[in-house]
């Protein structure tokens, strides 16, 4: 939404008191009464710091803002998926990452969404999130049964990673046999060297920063269990939205063995009502400008017309982002 910052302490959005505010109002402010022309100004919704979400989204605003439109865009610190759906239904910022399960949950009213559906359009795929289901050699756990009766962190509130977490405990029946906790991925690396927790989930890019560093921690033995077998009872509860496939030993410092894992892909969704030109060019300024994408983070490698389809995203393409996808030759509609 078009802003204005006449005192520049007000700018940084992502301070908690503007994510509050922002979730609170989403009820009462329609994007078609907040927007008129082509915004100036674009916030996009990222995540917490020690997640792949928040470099990513950093590395948008920049390509947007040095894309030619006269945009100023910023990428704001939120929970993740969940809040960032929130935001962008609401009207209180223009295009967020999420998590293409939550993402579908916002648009159906399911979930943690009931009762409301959200007007939200997809403008591209971008990568698959790997659920990490981490712990440590030091806790003895070797497999998901062993969670059994063991402090976990499922993810922070307002991320899509509790969501997940939450399908992948219920897939092995230990939705209620697990004493959960709710922290980010940095808050859970460090409970976790301080035996705080046994063990925790992030559903994120590869790598993450916070697992390489809790890997790279003197003493410290990272394990990552197996889980893929999940996906089969997930998507006939959920939907066909998870898959199975290996994360290699090579993505993290000191696995022993490849690691049976879950995916979801990551979208980046709009609301309805952005102008149909607005979203081409976001899209176009994109995929145009990949490469600066990568040089932030190798996760915008897999960005490419050959992921967007409907099976990556559950909910519709926005009308503009079709449009783009179109003069490449696909049809999204």
């Amino acid at each position: 939404m078009t802003q204005t910052h006449d005192d520049p302490d007000a700018r940084p959005l992502s301070r908690r008191a503007w994510l509050s505010m922002a979730l609170a109002a989403t009820a009462t402010a329609p994007w078609g009464a907040l927007r008129a022309q082509t915004p100036t100004m674009l916030v996009i919704g990222s995540g917490n710091t020690g997640g792949v979400y928040y470099p990513l989204g950093g590395a948008l605003a920049q390509v947007l803002t040095r894309s030619g439109h006269g945009w100023q865009v910023t990428a704001e610190v939120t929970g993740g998926s969940v809040d960032n759906l929130k935001l962008v239904g609401g009207g209180k910022a223009d295009l967020g990452l999420s998590m293409a399960d939550a993402a579908w949950d916002a648009y159906t009213g399911q979930d943690r969404f009931a009762g409301r559906k959200l007007p939200l359009r997809t403008l591209m795929v971008l990568y698959p999130n790997r659920m990490h289901v981490a712990t440590t050699d030091a806790t003895g756990i070797v497999t998901m049964k062993d969670l059994d009766g063991r402090r976990v962190s499922v993810g922070s509130p307002g991320s899509a990673t509790e969501v997940m977490a939450l399908r992948v405990l219920d897939a092995f029946g230990l939705a209620d046999k697990v004493k959960r906790e709710r922290l980010s991925v940095n808050e859970a690396v460090n409970a976790i060297r301080d035996r705080k927790i046994d063990a925790f989930f992030w559903a994120g890019g590869v790598p993450t920063a916070a697992i390489t560093d809790l890997a790279a921690t003197p003493g410290t033995k990272l394990r990552l269990l197996d889980h893929g077998d999940a996906v089969t009872a997930m998507n006939a509860r959920h939907g066909a939205l998870y898959s199975a496939t290996q994360l290699p030993k090579s993505a993290y410092p000191g696995l022993a063995r490849d690691v049976s894992i879950a995916n979801v892909w990551n979208v980046l969704v709009a609301n309805a009502s952005m102008p149909d030109d607005t979203a081409y060019e976001i899209v176009r300024a994109v995929f145009e400008r990949k490469p600066e994408l990568v040089a932030v983070h190798k996760e915008f490698a897999t960005l490419s017309l050959e992921f967007q389809t409907r099976g990556a995203s559950p909910i519709p393409y926005h009308a503009g982002a079709v449009r783009w996808f179109a003069e490449k030759g696909l049809d999204l509609r």
